[in-house]
């Protein structure tokens, strides 16, 4: 029988970020204790997550050779024995997405053929999770992406803010959806002096549940940003305001549907106070910006004096950095899901919030099978 690591997680919130040592003598018996853990990752800056979470386990990543050959295919080797061993593989999603995917069903396939009992993935930011529903004649990739895992041989995954949570029907194995809404809040209450002065802002409607969590959770006020900017006459031929015009199409009498009224947003409005606060927008990702960057000019005009930024995945693509630098927006806090240590070079505005603690946790519970509840105390089913 292993011995079980206490870890308290009330830990998380005495300082995000600080190391916490853990007993040594699991460090000393990590591979007789039947667990091990990979980094799937080709690239060293991918994989800061993991030797994180395995300093906190007291464990040494498994050895194992992920790289690109020439003709640019993944190869992976496993250098050591996982035979009947509880493997978890930590795979951070960096820019090149698809490499990451193929370097996490290769390792997964290749410790499922050398007889790993169990292969659980650790995938703080969940790939394709925004392809997640129906559009026009696309497809909903992250099922795709959830059937191919499984096919590869994972049999549990580890992953934390998925950008809809009915993502996880599509797996046929068990997910667990941790929450970074604690550190977030912690953040907040740690980092923010005047906090109190403060107000939740919600850039559209549809993250206005996520807000109000956090909002009622802080005891401070909420607004929501509703509308869009009102086009100009030449922007009118974009089908928004018309329906398209049929070509050649014949309907019969019998099958005339009523005529519907094309859908248009009103013009930007704020709802709620935010004249002298601080505002403080809260999403689960921050990818393309100019959103936000405008929802930070719109809160500017009407009298916020401080503006944050706070998202779980900060994926910052393409010239996120520079429109951060150059907005209105004070301060941009991410978790450390996804590596963004380039961008943070390029704009001293973004701040990163360690999160390998619930992670680790997480994978110690799993390993020694007792109850995840522990970590969604608190937790709403609105983060």
């Amino acid at each position: 029988m292993p011995r079980k690591l206490l870890l308290p997680y009330k830990s998380a919130f005495s300082h995000f970020g600080a190391p916490r040592g853990l007993h040594d003598s699991v460090a000393m018996n990590a591979a007789r204790s039947g667990y091990r853990v990979f980094s799937a990752n080709s690239t060293a800056a991918s994989t800061e997550l993991a030797k994180k979470i395995t300093e906190r386990l007291g464990a040494e990543l498994g050895k194992s050779v992920v790289y690109q050959e020439t003709n640019g295919e993944t190869r992976v080797e496993i250098k050591e024995s996982v035979r009947g061993q509880d493997i978890f593989i930590i795979q951070t999603i960096p820019r090149d997405v698809n490499t990451a995917v193929m370097e996490l069903l290769i390792m997964a396939y290749a410790l499922k053929t050398s007889c790993a009992r169990n292969i659980i993935g650790v995938i703080p930011y969940f790939p394709y999770s925004k392809q997640s529903k129906m559009r026009k004649r696309g497809s909903i990739v992250c099922k795709l992406l959830a059937s191919m895992l499984a096919k590869a041989g994972l049999t549990h995954i580890i992953t934390m803010d998925l950008h809809q949570k009915e993502i996880q029907g599509f797996f046929s194995f068990p997910v667990d959806n941790l929450r970074a809404s604690p550190f977030l809040l912690q953040y907040i209450q740690e980092e923010i002096p005047d906090y109190r002065n403060a107000v939740i802002v919600a850039k559209s409607p549809g993250a206005a549940k996520r807000a109000q969590s956090y909002a009622e959770r802080l005891r401070l006020g909420l607004a929501v940003i509703h509308g869009e900017a009102q086009c100009t006459e030449q922007d009118m031929d974009d089908g928004r305001h018309s329906p398209p015009m049929l070509k050649n199409a014949t309907v019969h009498p019998g099958l005339e549907l009523p005529l519907m009224m094309a859908k248009e947003k009103p013009p930007i409005t704020v709802v709620g106070d935010v004249g002298g606060r601080i505002a403080i927008i809260v999403d689960d990702i921050i990818d393309d910006v100019e959103s936000f960057v405008a929802a930070a000019e719109i809160l500017k005009e009407r009298g916020a004096y401080k503006i944050f930024v706070m998202a779980t995945h900060g994926l910052l693509s393409a010239d996120a950095p520079r429109l951060i630098e150059e907005s209105s927006i004070d301060e941009v806090v991410v978790t450390n899901t996804v590596p963004h240590e380039v961008q943070k070079l390029q704009c001293p505005k973004i701040k990163t919030v360690d999160i390998s603690l619930i992670l680790s946790e997480a994978i110690r519970r799993i390993h020694n099978g007792e109850s995840m509840a522990y970590l969604f105390r608190n937790i709403t089913v609105d983060d």
